[in-house]
């Protein structure tokens, strides 16, 4: 018999995960960061129009050229989102 549908509470894992990251970055996480941890273009730009992060571009010279890139910083309801996860309850009452 199939297992009835749950409800996933929380932020979803992959999401979870990228706040983590943008979290322990205090400056925030270059997008060729966040693609070289797996996270896709599509995750990033679902974080910032769900205001859990925010992005800008910035201009950083590689190898003597000027490149443009983007600097993506986890936002305060990326910071409540992390907090009110169900998974870091289980951890703050043990």
């Amino acid at each position: 018999m199939p297992q009835p549908y749950r409800r996933r509470h929380g932020p979803k894992p992959d999401r979870r995960r990228a706040l983590e990251l943008l979290a322990a970055s205090p400056d925030g996480c270059t997008e060729a960061l966040m693609f070289a941890n797996g996270f896709t273009a599509e995750l990033l730009v679902e974080l910032v129009r769900a205001g859990l992060a925010s992005a800008r571009a910035e201009r950083m010279v590689a190898d003597g050229k000027m490149m443009e890139t983007a600097r993506v910083k986890i936002s305060e309801a990326g910071w409540q989102t992390l907090e009110d996860d169900p998974i870091n309850e289980k951890a703050k009452s043990t």
